[in-house]
């Protein structure tokens, strides 16, 4: 019995110097959080932004005027979905969702669910490169082809017959420079037909893709001319698995993206069944009509669905997340020092000075230094994207689930657009940090 008693005597006093321990543990967890807080936004969010932001966090009377004049502009243009976010000096105002993320399971669209961001990916490749060139694995000036290039495989040397490929540099596939062109299609979204003219039973990987494409002559030579390219920033990509050892995904996620506070982006899917379970369904425009699906299997598929294969457009369109995130990322690559950039001031004025004669910038679309906003762009079936970071210090990120029959006339339309909600909602806008 006394053998019983000081059992239970001996639990009591455990668990009571448990409870204590909790007690602590938590006591300590509130101050040291407490105390993050009051810090500057130079560290990574506490809590991952997809984890935190919902519309909730922007509703009540400061919003519905604005909301609502969004929600008619989307009508408009027939978009079943879209996120917007807002950031000002790298905080984050206003993130909101509008419409559907999934119209037929009435799913509602949320600032945290993923979209494909299409050719905004350009920018994270862009800023993986710069990142290799931090670490010294590369340099701007580096040539891509021929036996002392970066992509030096005799394979790849053995297809060229247009000498002028030992010219190009790396610099020159980040300015769409280096001398390819689209007149015989754009060859990283013609699989189907790249497939037929060269008798392939299956879907050419990129190294394979590549092999072929370096038999065609150059369009111009490098350097003397520009043409957008999703070839160059597929080569891109190449480029940063061959110098860093790893997967482009990988590589990008850890040395990129993480480091900026983003931990919800992925390569994605070409299917409805290969999406994200947080990510959108996407529609085509009314009257978009089936096309045969990219893998030349004589299917017919909706365009944004099978056109083409998601994944091989890697650094050239493939990456996926959310509006939030994004701007999270674009808080670590504009200079601005309220969010820390993941790349050193050098490298963020040589991606951002202004090119003459309208060139591109590095990674971006355009980045003119008069008072105009920077620029990037994406579009594909089934999705369109855009940044604007103004001059003043804002940064507003639109993308949506639906195609637009206008293509790039969505783009022109929405800048006009936010330039009337700047000056009509801005002063008003609350002063707050969604990051933190």
């Amino acid at each position: 019995m006394a053998r019983r008693l000081r059992k239970k005597r001996i639990a009591v006093i455990l668990l009571t110097f448990t409870a204590l321990i909790g007690w602590t543990t938590h006591s300590c967890v509130s101050r040291c959080t407490s105390s993050d807080k009051e810090k500057s936004a130079d560290s990574l969010p506490t809590v991952h932004i997809n984890d935190s932001i919902t519309n909730a966090l922007t509703e009540g009377k400061a919003y519905q005027e604005m909301d609502s004049v969004i929600e008619r502009y989307l009508k408009r243009w027939e978009i079943n979905g879209a996120q917007l976010v807002i950031t000002r000096n790298d905080s984050l105002l206003y993130a909101r969702g509008f419409g559907w993320a999934d119209k037929e399971r009435g799913i509602r669209m949320e600032p945290n669910m993923l979209m494909r961001f299409a050719s905004v990916s350009k920018l994270i490749t862009a800023a993986g490169i710069m990142k290799l060139v931090e670490m010294k694995k590369l340099h701007m000036g580096d040539k891509v082809f021929g036996q002392k290039g970066i992509l030096c495989d005799t394979t790849y040397n053995n297809s060229i017959k247009d000498q002028r490929y030992y010219n190009i540099t790396v610099e020159q596939l980040l300015r769409h420079q280096a001398g390819f062109n689209n007149y015989a299609g754009d060859p990283v979204s013609s699989t189907r037909y790249i497939m037929m003219q060269n008798h392939l039973t299956t879907p050419p990987d990129h190294p394979t893709l590549l092999r072929i494409l370096l038999k065609r002559h150059l369009g111009y030579t490098p350097g003397e001319g520009k043409c957008y390219s999703n070839l160059g920033y597929m080569i891109l990509s190449m480029i940063v698995e061959k110098k860093s050892g790893m997967k482009y995904e990988n590589f990008i996620q850890k040395y990129v993206l993480q480091p900026a506070g983003c931990f919800d982006m992925h390569i994605a899917g070409t299917y409805y069944k290969d999406r994200r379970p947080n990510e959108t369904k996407y529609y085509m425009h009314q009257g978009s009509i089936p096309v045969y699906e990219y893998n030349n299997s004589g299917r017919m598929v909706e365009k944004c669905y099978g056109d083409t294969d998601l994944p091989r457009l890697s650094g050239a369109g493939a990456w996926c997340g959310s509006a939030a995130e994004l701007s999270r990322f674009i808080a670590s690559i504009d200079g601005i020092p309220h969010v820390k950039d993941i790349l050193s001031r050098k490298s963020v004025q040589f991606m951002t000075q202004e090119q003459p004669n309208h060139q591109y910038s590095i990674g971006w679309n355009y980045t003119p230094k008069s008072n105009r906003p920077w620029i990037r762009t994406g579009s594909l079936a089934g999705t369109s994207a855009l940044i604007l970071k103004y001059p003043d210090g804002q940064c507003w990120i639109l993308i949506t689930n639906t195609s637009t029959w206008k293509g790039h006339g969505f783009s022109n339309d929405t800048m006009a657009f936010f330039e009337k909600l700047r000056k009509k909602y801005m002063p008003q806008m609350p002063k707050r940090d969604l990051f933190l």
